[in-house]
């Protein structure tokens, strides 16, 4: 079994390489809930739509987030109506979550509801929230403390952050299946996410560290930073808040307590020499994610760096 904790689009484009080259009863994703937003009075998981989207083929590739070829009637609606439309969701999107309210407010846990709504869409992949509590990713900002979607959404990651947490996370568990996953992998890979606000909700939940340092499969992870650079969005800032330099020794710092290979991206060979013997093996490959070909690239890498076995089987198969 491959498991991968994966967030945001880099995550999502990740799983979709990797989707394509792992059984689907093989692979199980853990996903950070730390963006979950209450919109409308209903209930939205954009990292688990995104995974859930990705793997159903329903995922668009032109904005990275909901669902291809939506329509966007109700928005338009509720702003002639006068009601916020800032976090922008689609019509079909929307049926989504309408249907994750529904079943939460009967009763059923969030993972509960999540293998419903993948069944119902004709998945058999495992996907995971990371707990069924609410955690919540917070950003201190000047102006006050806000929610991971009104920085990220609302406000499109302008504000200079002075500090990130987990609402929530104290008191959550993992998921049912969460330990399992990790401790009986084969192979548990990371998602080239926000090692802050995609990857670090999942580390902040009790258990989840723990359980990534003692597993006995080999734990990779993928750079989502080049040079000194995110590859996209605001790791950056975020990291810089969080005391983390933005470089591959960041990431490395970030995840050093359990991860065994981290693959960077080409151009940073000379950087990778810096890290610090005997921490974290880095390897080195063209981790941009362009096409669906690099995603595919990219997974393979990652898999054959954990599991070179199960690779060889594949290629003689």
């Amino acid at each position: 079994m491959i498991t991968v904790l994966t967030g945001g689009t880099g995550g999502a484009r990740f799983v979709d390489g990797l989707h394509r080259i792992v059984p689907s009863e093989e692979l199980t994703i853990i996903v950070n809930t730390g963006d979950d937003h209450d919109w409308w009075g209903v209930y939205v998981s954009p990292d688990v739509d995104s995974i859930t989207y990705v793997l159903s083929g329903r995922l668009s590739a032109e904005r990275g987030w909901g669902v291809r070829g939506d329509t966007f009637h109700c928005l338009q609606q509720m702003k002639e109506l006068g009601e916020e439309t800032w976090f922008s969701v689609g019509d079909r999107d929307l049926a989504i979550h309408l249907l994750r309210t529904k079943l939460l407010a009967q009763g059923r846990t969030l993972s509960e509801v999540t293998r419903s709504i993948t069944r119902r869409l004709g998945l058999k992949h495992r996907i995971l929230p990371m707990s069924d509590q609410r955690v919540e990713t917070r950003i201190g900002t000047l102006t006050g403390e806000l929610s991971f979607e009104e920085y990220f959404v609302k406000r499109r990651y302008q504000d200079p952050v002075q500090s990130v947490s987990f609402a929530g996370a104290g008191e959550c568990q993992p998921a049912p299946g969460v330990i399992e996953a990790i401790v009986s992998a084969n192979a548990v890979l990371l998602a080239p996410s926000n090692p802050v606000t995609s990857i670090g909700p999942i580390l902040a939940v009790p258990g989840i560290r723990e359980a990534l340092r003692n597993t006995a499969a080999p734990v990779v992870g993928v750079s989502p930073i080049v040079g000194a650079a995110a590859v996209s969005g605001p790791a950056a800032n975020l990291m810089r808040a969080q005391g983390l330099e933005v470089s591959i020794a960041g990431v490395a710092q970030a995840y050093g307590d359990f991860l065994d290979i981290l693959v960077v991206h080409e151009t940073d060979s000379e950087f990778a020499k810096t890290i610090p013997h005997g921490t974290v093996e880095i390897r080195c490959a063209d981790i941009l994610m362009r096409t669906l070909a690099d995603r595919t690239r990219i997974a393979s890498t990652a898999l054959s760096l954990a599991c070179p076995d199960m690779m060889q089987e594949q290629v003689a198969g």
